[in-house]
C-alpha cells in the first residue's frame, strides 16, 4: 500500500495535538477522483474543530449541549476523521468514472464535513462535485491564491446571498481584514456598494486597497459615532468576538436593512458559489490575501498563529 504524509488530530486540545505522520494513500472508488493537494489553509473552523470549541457566546447549559452535539457529529474523544482541513487546491491525479474531469486538471474546493485536506492526497466523489464542493480553479490564480479565496469566499457569498446588494447601497463589514472580511469587502465593492470596513487601524491600508470607501477602528473611543445607516451589515468574525461597536451596529440598519453573521446557521455550499468566485477572480476584480505560509510540517505553528486572532486574510499550508 502506498503511503502519504498527513497531519492527524490525535485528540481534542491545543495545537500540539496535531501530529505529522504517514498514512495510507486513498484509492479513488467508483465515481471519485483523487487530487494531489498543492496547498491547504488553516481556517478558524479548523481551530474550532481541533479544540472542540463552540462558536458564539453560549453559556450553560446551551454550551454543554452544543458541545455534546458536536462530539456526536465529529467524534467523541477525537475527530472521527483525524485528518482536518476544509479547503484545498491541487491537480487531479486519477479519475474513476467521473466524466467532467481529467488527469491534470487544476481544481480547488471546500470539502465540508469530509475534511481531510491536511494531507498530500484527497479523494472527492462525484456527488460532492455536483453539490459544488469542487471546481476548476480560476485560470489566473496560483494554487495558494485559489486556496486563499475559497474559504472566506464561500462563507461571504453564502451569508451575503440574501442581501441583494445594489449600486449605491451602504454596506458595513465588521472584521474586514480577516479571511471572510477581505472577500466580503471585495464582493460588496464589485456590486457598487459604498463599503465601510471595520478593523484595527493597522489594517486600514489593506482594506482600502480592496475597495473600502470608509474605515472604522473598532478600538477607537469615538467608533460608535462614526456609524451610519446601512443596507447590509456582515459580522465577518463571528460571535466569539464582540465589542461595543458591534453591539451598536445592530441598530444601525435602514428600515429594510439586513444583519448577518458568519455564525448564523450552517454553511450549505451551492454549485454557484465556486463559479462566482471564478468569475470574480478571472475578471481581475479580486485579490487573494495571504498573511503567512507554512509547510505541512509546521501546521502546529500555523494553528498557533491563527488562534492569536490577528491574521490578515489567510494562512496557507504548502503541501507540495
Amino acid at each position: 500500500m502506498k503511503k502519504m504524509k498527513a497531519i492527524i488530530c490525535t485528540e481534542y486540545g491545543e495545537p500540539n495535538v496535531l501530529k505529522l505522520t504517514e498514512v495510507q494513500k486513498p484509492i479513488p472508488k467508483k465515481n471519485e477522483v483523487i487530487v494531489k493537494i498543492h496547498s491547504t489553509a488553516v481556517t478558524a473552523s479548523d481551530c474550532l474543530i481541533r479544540g472542540l470549541k463552540i462558536p458564539g457566546g453560549h453559556r450553560f447549559p446551551m454550551k454543554q449541549l452544543m458541545k455534546f452535539g458536536m462530539r456526536v457529529f465529529i467524534g467523541f474523544t477525537k475527530p472521527r476523521n483525524p485528518i482536518l482541513g476544509l479547503v484545498f487546491s491541487g491537480v487531479i491525479e486519477k479519475t474513476n468514472n467521473v466524466s467532467n474531469y481529467k488527469l491534470g486538471d487544476e481544481v480547488y474546493g471546500f470539502t465540508g464535513v469530509s475534511r481531510g485536506t491536511y494531507a498530500e492526497y484527497k479523494c472527492v466523489s462525484n456527488k460532492e462535485i455536483i453539490s459544488g464542493q469542487m471546481a476548476l480553479k480560476p485560470k489566473n490564480a496560483s494554487h495558494q491564491e485559489a486556496t486563499a479565496i475559497v474559504y472566506g469566499g464561500t462563507l461571504a457569498i453564502h451569508f451575503m446571498r440574501n442581501a441583494n446588494i445594489k449600486k449605491g447601497q451602504k454596506v458595513l463589514i465588521y472584521g474586514a481584514s480577516g479571511a471572510n472580511g477581505t472577500v466580503a469587502v471585495q464582493i460588496a465593492q464589485y456590486h457598487g456598494a459604498e463599503v465601510t470596513a471595520v478593523c484595527s487601524n493597522k489594517n486600514f491600508d489593506l482594506v482600502k486597497s480592496l475597495g473600502a470607501n470608509k474605515v472604522i477602528d473598532y478600538t477607537s473611543k469615538d467608533a460608535i459615532n462614526k456609524l451610519e445607516k446601512y443596507d447590509f451589515i456582515l459580522d465577518a468574525v463571528g460571535k466569539n468576538k464582540t465589542s461595543s461597536l458591534k453591539v451598536a451596529s445592530k441598530t444601525s440598519l435602514t428600515s429594510n436593512g439586513i444583519y448577518a453573521s458568519v455564525d448564523d446557521g450552517f454553511l450549505k455550499i451551492k454549485p454557484s458559489y465556486l463559479q462566482k468566485l471564478n468569475t470574480y477572480f478571472e475578471t481581475g476584480n479580486f485579490k487573494a490575501i495571504i498573511d503567512r505560509t507554512y509547510s505541512l510540517n509546521d501546521t502546529e505553528k500555523a494553528h498557533e498563529y491563527v488562534e492569536e486572532g490577528h491574521k490578515k486574510g489567510n494562512v496557507i499550508i504548502n503541501v507540495v
